[in-house]
């Protein structure tokens, strides 16, 4: 599939081209039909923005196909030649499909529909760029904090709000403090440092990036992402090892009134704000501090991420998809949505701690005219934790190979876990698989 796509964009000059892109009766229409993927209507963050879509172009027949991405029904429709127009997906896999030529730069799009990029936060500019170009427009903003259970932080006495990630040596003694066991068998885990998807966030607060700017050269080995590896993965050994927390975790609702955090089973980990986000409408009492998650230099780190819309080789309607990514991204859309949820959490009771987007300018709105104090200090201050490390955001460069370099380091981490390698041997493995991808992709 990947040979079958190679040649994607050779012969396509993108959106507005006379190529393979442009193709369909309707690609310079103003209706036609607009087919997506990878998107539903979970809520009204997302009606909303659909509604003011359709209000703006009554004449496109929208098809709004529901469910998750799924990666091999979208390569296998591309390289079919009957692609969906507009597709949802994570924004860590948009380099890997823009090298092989599954979706298409949208370069002319932005320009042409004049979409605000430079609202955008810069992490996720960054995120949605391949080869110097736009192959995406970012959706969501999600943010990593440090969420603290105050319980398990006055059991092992200290103060919830001192509690600070950049003391390496400090942070292990807590979390000791902060586990219990029941014989062999863990009651709550200290701190869960979120291995192995977490390794980017720990590699970062260490003082390293495991991947050169240009996405070209991995920097697995490095010794900072060694050692830092070795600390994170020694916190799990400490605290009864990666099975028994495996085989625990595995049991968590981490998005309902049983979370971990209300029934006492995390001590503190580092988490994506949604989480945040999702206890303030099932858990308003939960006893909780939100922290930056600080790297050894005092500084906040945090690994951005969330989904973007690409528009894939082949789309049949591409001028109804680039502005349809337009509006689903815009400031007006975006305060529109955070309204109506927050007239909805209002009419129900629940606390609202706004909608972190990936617009900055919407968000600026969003914090200052509709996000009001709830009256529950735990989540008002989390509003303002979370707001103040955006800016801080990082993500790993775009790189012809992301998949599978994503694949080498969890797998690293995940030997380490197990106890089959040390850091320094599984990282020295994982940095040869890593850059043999990376070399074959950007041939």
């Amino acid at each position: 599939m990947a040979v079958v796509l190679a040649g994607g964009l050779a012969a396509c000059g993108g959106v507005g081209s006379s190529g393979g892109g442009t193709g369909g009766a309707s690609s310079g229409g103003e209706g036609g039909a607009l087919t997506t993927m990878g998107f539903g209507f979970p809520d009204e963050i997302a009606t909303v923005r659909v509604d003011a879509f359709k209000k703006a172009y009554p004449d496109v027949r929208l098809a709004v196909n529901e469910g998750q991405f799924d990666e091999q029904a979208f390569l296998s429709a591309v390289a079919a030649g009957n692609p969906p127009d507009v597709v949802y997906l994570p924004r860590d896999k948009i380099g890997g499909y823009a090298a092989r030529g599954a979706i298409q730069p949208l370069d002319e799009c932005v320009a042409t529909e004049r979409i605000a990029t430079g609202d955008f936060y810069p992490a996720a500019q960054q995120q949605v760029k391949y080869a110097g170009k736009w192959y995406a427009v970012p959706e969501f903003y999600n943010s990593i904090i440090l969420l603290v259970n105050d319980k398990a932080a006055k059991d092992a006495g200290v103060d919830p709000k001192s509690i600070d990630t950049s003391d390496w040596d400090g942070l292990a003694k807590l979390a000791e403090k902060m586990t219990r066991r029941d014989g062999n068998r863990i009651k709550r885990f200290g701190f869960y440092p979120k291995l192995p998807e977490f390794l980017p966030l720990w590699a970062k607060a260490n003082g390293a990036d495991i991947l050169s700017a240009d996405g070209r050269t991995a920097h697995l080995s490095d010794p900072k992402v060694v050692e830092a590896l070795e600390y994170a993965t020694g916190l799990v050994k400490a605290q009864g090892g990666w099975t028994g927390l495996k085989a625990f975790t595995d049991t968590f609702d981490y998005f309902g009134a049983e979370n971990p955090f209300t029934k006492d089973q995390i001590g503190m980990m580092p988490t994506e704000q949604y989480l945040v986000s999702s206890m303030a409408g099932t858990s308003p009492d939960a006893g909780i501090t939100v922290l930056p998650f600080k790297g050894r230099d005092g500084r906040p780190v945090n690994n951005v991420g969330g989904n973007a819309w690409v528009m894939p080789k082949g789309a049949k309607n591409p001028q109804a998809a680039c502005r349809w990514m337009k509006t689903m991204t815009a400031k007006d859309t975006w305060i529109a949505a955070a309204r109506a949820r927050a007239d909805k959490r209002a009419k129900e009771g629940k606390i609202n701690i706004g909608t972190y987007t990936g617009n900055a300018a919407a968000d600026e709105v969003i914090f200052s005219q509709i996000v009001k104090p709830s009256g529950k200090p735990a989540y008002d201050d989390a509003v303002k934790v979370i707001r103040s490390v955006q800016q801080a955001g990082f993500v790993v460069p775009q790189s012809a190979a992301a998949a599978e370099f994503v694949k080498t380091w969890q797998d690293a981490s995940t030997r380490v876990l197990l106890g089959r390698q040390d850091a320094a041997g599984s990282l020295d493995k994982a940095q040869r698989d890593a850059q043999r991808a990376l070399d074959e992709a950007a041939q």
